[in-house]
């Protein structure tokens, strides 16, 4: 059985991009699922000068403890004025310094949504262009506008969505 960490690039308690992560896990047809929340791994504002004086926080080596163990990963970034949600970049931040190869070639379900109209598109453009330096190897893609007119209880309400979510699921299943 294939193991699938997911996690969303947020710490909202309510996110809505954790809430896609754990609906697209449950289209999965035989793996084992760890879902992380960032707000179990807490960490210090990426600096320099923090590092060369401490270290890389044990929370940052846990974190990609857990991708080193996992076969892919499906993650769901948040979109804050157009770019990544700052614990997320803070936690990319401190894994490139642990890990420039950070996501070490696992396949990767890459997915946003926001309760506007595009869905967190500017900052899944922004990870696609930026995650393959880093090793990811994106097999699917995924953008779900209008969050709170789609989603509802726990799924995708709108089929031509989640018709589109399940054929980025199978395609990510298959690269396993």
């Amino acid at each position: 059985m294939k193991k699938v960490l997911a996690f969303a690039g947020s710490n909202s308690k309510r996110s809505i991009n954790k809430q896609l992560a754990i609906y697209a896990t449950t289209l999965l047809e035989n793996a084992d699922i760890t879902v992380l929340d960032l707000n179990d791994f807490e960490l210090p504002v990426y600096g320099i000068d923090y590092e060369i004086e401490h270290g890389i926080p044990d929370n940052a080596n846990k974190f990609l403890e857990h991708i080193k163990s996992s076969d892919g990963l499906i993650i769901s970034l948040a979109e804050h004025n157009g770019a990544y949600a700052t614990v997320f970049k803070n936690l990319f931040d401190w894994l490139s310094r642990a890990e420039q190869k950070t996501f070490l070639g696992k396949p990767m379900l890459l997915m946003a949504t926001s309760p506007g109209v595009r869905g967190g598109q500017s900052v899944l453009g922004m990870a696609t262009d930026r995650f393959p330096r880093h090793d990811a190897n994106i097999v699917g893609q995924f953008s779900l506008p209008s969050f709170n007119d789609n989603f509802s209880e726990e799924k995708i309400n709108n089929p031509e969505l989640n018709d589109q979510l399940l054929e980025e699921v199978k395609q990510f299943e298959n690269s396993l």
